[in-house]
C-alpha cells in the first residue's frame, strides 16, 4: 500500500493566512522527503477556512521545492473555470513538474463558490462533463478549434496564424494527458462507474463513514468491466484522517479535544453538509436520524489515532472492512502545533506504513499457501 498526502486544507478563520500557506506548502515539502508517493491539494474562493483559492497556483510554488512526489489537484471545481484556461494551464503545470502531476477534477461542492460563479442553480454535472470533455478535446485536436458547446463556445478559427504559432492551446508533457482522478463523495456514486469506463480512477473522501466508501469498489468494478479495463485495486484511493503520536495520551488530546485541529475540520466540514442536505454521508445507515449526528460521533467515527502500532492496526482493521486499496491518503489537517503535526507525519511513513505493508504481506503469503 502506498501512502499519499491529500488537503482541503480547513484552517481556523482566524489563523494569518501567510502563516496557514506556509505551514500547508511546508507539509507537501515534508511528504516529499519522507517518501509520499503523490499528493493533492483543493481549492475554494469562498471559503476563510479552506483558504486555498487556486490548487494549480499553490502546486506551481512546490515545483522546485520537491522532487519526487507526484502532485495532483484535489480538485479543479470545472464548472467555476473556463476549459480552455484549464487546459494551458494544466498543460503548463505538467511541464514544470516534468511530468509529475496527477490531474483531479470535480463539479465543485462548495455552494458559496457555485453562487459566486453564477452557477448555483445550473446543471453543475452537466458543465462538469462539457468543460472536461472540451478540455480533452483541446489536447487531443489540432489548431484551429471549433468546440461549440451549451456553456462555453471555444475557437480560434478566425485569428489562427500558424507560422508563428498563433492560436494554438499547449499540450501536457504527459500524452495524451496526466492520469484523471475524480473525488468520490456520494454513497454507491454512480460517477465512479463513469469515471472509471473512462479510464479514471477515483479518490474515495476522508469524511465518509466505511460503509459507503466500500459502496464505491463495485462501482469502480462496475466501470472497468464496463469499457473492458483490468480491475485493479492499486488504482483506488481512499483517504483517512489519521494522528500519530509517541504516546496515546498526546495522540487522543491533539485529535480529539475540544481544541482539536481535527475536531475543527469535521465541525466545519460537517456544519456545511448537513446544512446543504448531505448529512447521510456522516451516518451509518441511511435511516439514522440528523440528532444522532454529533461532532463527538462524527469523531469517533472518522479519526485514527494513537501510538504507530495502535494505527497501524485500525489501519488494517478499516482496510478489512472496506476492502483492498493502493494508496491511503493521509488528509492535512491546521498544524495547531507544528511539531505534532509534523511528527505525525514522520511517525506515519516511517512506523505505521511499514507495520502495515508487512502485515498485508504475511497476510497474502498465508492465503497463497
Amino acid at each position: 500500500m502506498n501512502l499519499g498526502y491529500f488537503t482541503m486544507p480547513i484552517h481556523p478563520v482566524s489563523k494569518d493566512w501567510r502563516v496557514a500557506l506556509r505551514e500547508d506548502r511546508a507539509a507537501f515539502i515534508l511528504a516529499d522527503e519522507l517518501g509520499f508517493t503523490e499528493g493533492y491539494v483543493g481549492e475554494h474562493v469562498t471559503d476563510r477556512a479552506e483558504n486555498i483559492t487556486s490548487g494549480m497556483l499553490f502546486l506551481a510554488t512546490l515545483v522546485n521545492d520537491t522532487k519526487r512526489i507526484r502532485l495532483g489537484t484535489g480538485t479543479v471545481n470545472m464548472p467555476n473555470n473556463h476549459p480552455a484556461q484549464v487546459a494551458a494551464s494544466i498543460a503548463m503545470l505538467d511541464h514544470l513538474l516534468d511530468g509529475r502531476f496527477i490531474f483531479g477534477i470535480s463539479p465543485g461542492g462548495l455552494l458559496s463558490d457555485a453562487e459566486i460563479f453564477g452557477n448555483l442553480d445550473a446543471n453543475r454535472n452537466e458543465m462538469f462533463l462539457e468543460a472536461i470533455n472540451q478540455v480533452l478535446a483541446l489536447w487531443t485536436t489540432e489548431a484551429p478549434y471549433d468546440l461549440d458547446g451549451k456553456y462555453w463556445k471555444i475557437s480560434t478559427k478566425r485569428t489562427l496564424i500558424p507560422e508563428i504559432g498563433q492560436g494554438y492551446i499547449p499540450k501536457p508533457l504527459q500524452r495524451p494527458h496526466p492520469p484523471i482522478v475524480v473525488t468520490a463523495v456520494a454513497p454507491h456514486s454512480k460517477g465512479v462507474t463513469e469515471a472509471a469506463a473512462r479510464g479514471w480512477d477515483p479518490i474515495s473522501a476522508n469524511f465518509l463513514m466505511p460503509v459507503w466508501v466500500k459502496s464505491h469498489w463495485p462501482r469502480y468494478v462496475e466501470g472497468c468491466e464496463k469499457a473492458g479495463r483490468r480491475v485493479d485495486a492499486a488504482n483506488w484511493r481512499v483517504a483517512k484522517s489519521i494522528f500519530v503520536a509517541d504516546d496515546a495520551k498526546t495522540a487522543r488530546d491533539y485529535a480529539m479535544a475540544a481544541t482539536s485541529p481535527y475536531r475543527q475540520y469535521y465541525a466545519s466540514l460537517g456544519t456545511k453538509l448537513i446544512k446543504n442536505g448531505r448529512g447521510e454521508l456522516f451516518k451509518t445507515s441511511r435511516d439514522m436520524p440528523d440528532s444522532a449526528v454529533t461532532i463527538d460521533y462524527i469523531c469517533d467515527n472518522l479519526i485514527i489515532h494513537g501510538t504507530p502500532d495502535k494505527v497501524a492496526d485500525q489501519i488494517l482493521a478499516f482496510r478489512e472492512e472496506v476492502g483492498d486499496f493502493g494508496t491511503l491518503l493521509y488528509p492535512g489537517h491546521d498544524w495547531a502545533d507544528v511539531e505534532l503535526g509534523r511528527r505525525s507525519m514522520v511517525l506515519m511513513a516511517e512506523k505505521v506504513m511499514p507495520s502495515v505493508n508487512a502485515a498485508i504481506k504475511t497476510s497474502a503469503k498465508a492465503a497463497a499457501e
